[in-house]
This record gives C-alpha cells, sequence and structure tokens, in this order.
C-alpha cells in the first residue's frame, strides 16, 4: 500500500505539474525536447530526437549571401525593397530567438521543479523504484547540461543576428539615401528635358512663322532666277560649244594635213639623197610611223620588184647617233613595230645584186595614244588575262580554230584552254618574248613566245592594243624579277 501511494503520490504531482501552473507554455515546442512519460513502473524519462532544422545562423548567412549575389543586377529600388525584405526576415529571426529564450527559462523552471519533486520522491521509496528515479535525477542533469549549451548557442546567434540586422538597417538606409538622390537626379532631369524642348517648340514656332513670311517671296525669286538661266543657256550655251568644236576640227584638220604633207616632203627628201648617192631603185617605207601600224618596203617608181632574189634585214637606229640594232629573224618585206621600237628609227636593207638600198622612216616610231596608262592600270593587279589564237607551235602553223587564255602575273606566264593547262613557266633568261617578226597581215597582232628552249608559240591577240599591252606588261613584270625579255638573238643592255 505505501508503494502504491508513493506511486500515485508521484503521478499526481507529475500531473500537477505538466497540467497547471505557469509551465503549460513550455507545451508549445515539446516536440524539440525530451519528452515524460509514465510507465508501468514508475516514472522515467524519454529523449527524443529534435527534427533536422537548419540553424538561424545559416539561414542569415545564406539569405545575406542571395542578396549579395543579386545585388549588382538589381536597380537601386529592387536593391532597397530586397534589404526591407532582409531586414524584415532579421526581426522575425530575433523575435524567433527571443520567444525560444523564453522557452528556455520556462523549461528551466520546470527542470527545477522536476529535480526537487523527483528529490522528495527518492527519500520516500526505495529499492526497484529508487535505482529508477535516481537515473531519472541523472538524466535530468544531462538534459540541463544540454539545454545550457543550447542557451550558449541562442546566445550567439541572437548576437549575430543583431548585427546582421544593424548592417541591414544601414543598408537599407543607405539604399533609400541612394533612392531619393536618384529620384532628385532624374527629375531635374526630367525639368531639364522639358525646357529643353519647350525651346525647339519656340524656336520651330518662330522658323514656321518666318517661313510663312518669307518664303513665298523667296520661292517666287528663285523660280525667276531659274527661268533665266534657262533661258540663257538655251541661247547661248550651244551656240557657243559648237562653234568651240568647229574651231577644234579645224585646227585638227590643219595638223593632219601639215604632219602629211611634212612627212611627204621629208621622204621625197631621203629618196633624193639615195638617188644622188647611187642608180639602185628608190625605195621607201609606206605605213603609218607608229605602234600598232605596219611598215612595207615599196618602189618609189611604183616599179614592181621582185624581192624573192634580194635579202631584206630590218635594223633599229638610235635617235641621236647612228648605232645600229640589228633586228633578228625580222627578213621580210613588212614590219610591224613592237614597244622597244617605240623613240627609235627604223630602217630596211634591202641587198639586191651585190648593192645595198636603204629605206628609213622619216622620224622615230610614235607610241600608241592612252597605252602607257593603260598598262600602268594593269600592273596594279597580280595577273591579267588575254583571249589569243596559237598560229604557230615550234614553227609548225596550227589551226586557228580554238580559242585559249593568256595570263601574265607578276611572276609567271600561263597558257591554257579552260582548265588544260598549255604551258606555265616563270620568268627566267631562257624565255623569250617579242613581237613577230616574220611578216604577214597579223604581225601587228602577234608575238612570239618562248616559255622554254623546247617550246615556241607565235599567238595572236584580238586586237593590236592588247598585243602591245600584253608585251609591255610581261616585260615589266619580268624586270621586277631582275629578268629581261627580248627577242631571239638581240642583245641585252645588261
Amino acid at each position: 500500500m505505501t508503494r502504491s501511494s508513493t506511486i500515485d503520490f508521484g503521478r499526481k504531482k507529475q500531473g500537477e505539474l505538466f497540467g497547471s501552473g505557469p509551465l503549460r507554455p513550455a507545451n508549445i515546442i515539446r516536440n524539440k525536447f525530451p519528452t515524460y512519460k509514465n510507465g508501468s513502473n514508475g516514472i522515467f524519462i524519454k529523449l527524443a530526437d529534435a527534427p533536422e532544422m537548419p540553424s538561424l545562423k545559416e539561414a542569415v548567412a545564406k539569405e545575406t549571401t542571395d542578396l549579395l549575389d543579386r545585388c549588382q543586377r538589381l536597380s537601386v529600388r529592387e536593391l532597397t525593397m530586397k534589404f526591407e525584405k532582409g531586414f524584415n526576415t532579421a526581426t522575425l529571426l530575433s523575435n524567433e530567438a527571443k520567444w525560444r529564450h523564453a522557452a528556455l527559462l520556462e523549461r528551466d523552471i520546470l527542470l527545477k521543479n522536476l529535480k526537487s519533486v523527483l528529490e522528495s520522491l527518492r527519500g520516500r521509496v526505495g529499492g526497484k523504484n529508487k535505482d529508477e528515479i535516481e537515473e531519472s535525477l541523472s538524466m535530468v542533469d544531462i538534459l540541463g547540461v544540454e539545454l545550457s549549451k543550447r542557451e550558449d548557442e541562442l546566445l550567439q546567434q541572437k548576437t549575430e543576428i543583431t548585427k546582421i540586422a544593424a548592417t541591414l538597417k544601414l543598408a537599407s538606409k543607405d539604399a533609400k539615401r541612394i533612392v531619393d538622390e536618384e529620384r532628385a537626379n532624374a527629375q531635374l532631369e526630367i525639368e531639364s528635358a522639358k525646357a529643353a524642348v519647350q525651346k525647339i517648340q519656340l524656336a520651330l514656332q518662330e522658323h514656321e512663322n518666318f517661313y510663312q513670311r518669307t518664303g513665298k517671296q523667296d520661292v517666287d525669286e528663285l523660280k525667276e532666277e531659274v527661268q533665266e538661266a534657262r533661258r540663257v543657256k538655251m541661247l547661248h550655251c550651244p551656240s557657243k560649244a559648237m562653234e568651240i568644236e568647229n574651231e577644234i576640227q579645224v585646227l585638227r584638220d590643219q595638223l593632219a594635213e601639215k604632219s602629211s604633207d611634212s612627212l611627204h616632203l621629208l621622204k621625197e627628201l631621203e629618196l633624193h639623197r639615195s638617188y644622188e648617192e647611187n642608180d639602185m631603185p628608190l625605195y621607201e617605207l609606206k605605213g603609218l610611223e607608229t605602234l600598232g601600224s605596219m611598215l612595207r618596203i615599196v618602189v618609189q617608181d611604183c616599179a614592181h620588184v621582185d624581192f624573192s632574189n634580194s635579202s631584206i634585214q630590218w635594223f633599229r637606229i638610235q635617235p641621236e647617233g647612228s648605232k645600229k640594232e640589228i633586228i633578228s629573224g625580222a627578213t621580210k618585206p613588212v614590219y610591224a613595230p613592237e614597244p622597244h621600237d617605240v623613240g627609235r628609227y627604223i630602217q630596211a636593207e634591202i641587198k639586191f645584186g651585190g648593192q645595198i638600198s636603204i629605206a628609213k622612216t622619216s622620224g622615230p616610231i610614235d607610241p600608241a595614244a592612252g597605252l602607257v596608262d593603260y598598262v600602268e592600270a594593269l600592273v596594279r593587279n597580280p595577273e591579267t588575262d588575254y583571249n589569243v589564237v596559237i598560229l604557230q607551235v615550234n614553227g609548225i602553223a596550227q589551226a586557228a580554230d580554238s580559242v585559249h587564255v593568256l595570263s601574265i602575273g607578276r611572276l609567271r606566264m600561263r597558257l591554257a584552254k579552260e582548265k588544260a593547262v598549255v604551258a606555265k613557266e616563270f620568268y627566267s633568261s631562257s624565255m623569250q618574248l617579242c613581237g613577230v617578226r616574220g611578216g604577214g597581215d597579223a604581225a601587228p597582232q602577234a608575238i612570239f613566245w618562248q616559255p622554254r628552249k623546247d617550246l615556241s608559240f607565235v599567238l595572236a591577240f584580238e586586237t593590236t592594243r592588247e598585243r602591245n599591252s600584253a608585251l609591255m606588261l610581261a616585260r615589266r613584270f619580268a624586270i621586277d624579277c631582275n629578268i629581261i625579255l627580248t627577242g631571239p638573238g638581240d642583245k641585252t643592255p645588261w
């Protein structure tokens, strides 16, 4: 009976402690601390594991890191809202810490009361129940130590939260200040823009008023001036232009006539001198003495002469002095000057019956008009293509029915038909290039090209201009490579 009453008294005390009095609010957070239950054999304590929840320090640190990471991408207004949100969060966390501190205080009171009850029961019971009460007292002590540790952690977290809250509060104030400054600056800019717009509107209005007053008058004056200018142009400009053109044409005709007369007199004088020196038939050169023409040997008195029994050789003569340069291969009654002949006299020597007759140009060979400028323009290109026809290969005549492309580049020349390459050689001392010297109607448009010693071509161009420009261009590129391109048997100046 004594044992039963003691146990009933213990149960009653425990029910009173947990059911009434100032200890009731502690039941609100009892799931986070050890719980107390009545067993069949007496009172015992069971420690319950608290659910895993992030600490206040981790939550605040995570929120702060998130704010710091995103502050660079937020506007001032959004940044202010974030700071205010963080400040409110810190305030809530601080309040929660206060509530937990209050709960800890209440639990301390509960533990003290429980310990006093167990100590009073320890003196009244014995045996096995006394051992259980001893065990309960030790567990209460352990619980007190755990609560003290948690109280220290809460105090430390409370201090850190207070610091973070102060920092966030200061940052919120700074953000508000920045927002106010930006808002004031924006307001000033808006006012300035409004003032500028008003000035522009006033200026436009004044301009429109001025244009309305003077625009109509200016337009009428401009119309009158345009009409007067048109009338003057129609009355005077065409007649003046026609008069100038007529005068230029007359001067051109007179100049051509004087040039023809002068050339005819020079030829007659040269022939007269030759006639006085010997009794051979008098020969002269017929044709324009310019690049791109054809020079032909004719007899002065138009008598028929058979050149099959005579030998002919063409020479270049320097304008100063009488030094002659033989044109190798030029042994026909006709000869087409090439760019090397420009600025030099051309002379033909006809040997017949042991006697020699001479036919010479009246002046140096003139260059073709605009050829030099045309070649200078082509030099800027890395490569220039010409359409040509192969007349001879190694001296053998070919069918002139196939068009090839001759490419003249800075380092080499290439002859090809579509994708098939006929010849491709770099500039070298074995390469030869000159105008055709064997006569024929196509001589002014043809060249002789020997890319290497075992291969030679006679190529015909579409025009004399293309033929002469190709010769000049190839020789120009070869000189850049320290190579001089000449014809067979020609002497180089180096």
